[in-house]
């Protein structure tokens, strides 16, 4: 069973879904890089136990984006967000580096710099 980041990221946005013991077993395998035999011990269950569960998790986390797909406009957001910062930085030092900088365009770039600043905290 290969790991995969993908259900890493997902079980970020959905793991409150999941069972606790679901979503504990699926953190130690994904995100604490344990493995099967080590999770069947921390819970006192068997391998296929865990195999079964992290299949069981993977399975709703997956149907779980394929219907809303939360996971996926946040990254086409932080990819825009990401596109606007470098256009709005080019645009401003373009203005600096004119022979006469616009103090208005000057001031609009900081502006929006500040705004998408403030989106990526």
């Amino acid at each position: 069973m290969a790991k995969n980041l993908e259900i890493s990221f997902l079980l970020d946005f959905y793991g409150d879904v999941l069972t606790e013991k679901q979503r504990d077993v699926m953190e130690q395998y994904y995100n604490d890089d344990l493995s099967l035999a080590e999770i069947a011990d921390n819970f006192g269950i068997t391998r296929q136990g865990v195999r079964d569960s992290i299949k069981r998790g993977e399975g709703i986390l997956l149907e779980l984006e394929q219907k809303v797909g939360f996971a996926q406009r946040y990254r086409a957001v932080q990819q825009g967000v990401a596109q606007l910062e470098s256009l709005a930085r080019e645009v401003r030092f373009s203005n600096a580096n004119s022979y006469s900088p616009n103090p208005e365009i000057e001031r609009a770039s900081a502006e929006m710099l500040a705004v998408i600043g403030q989106i990526s905290e």
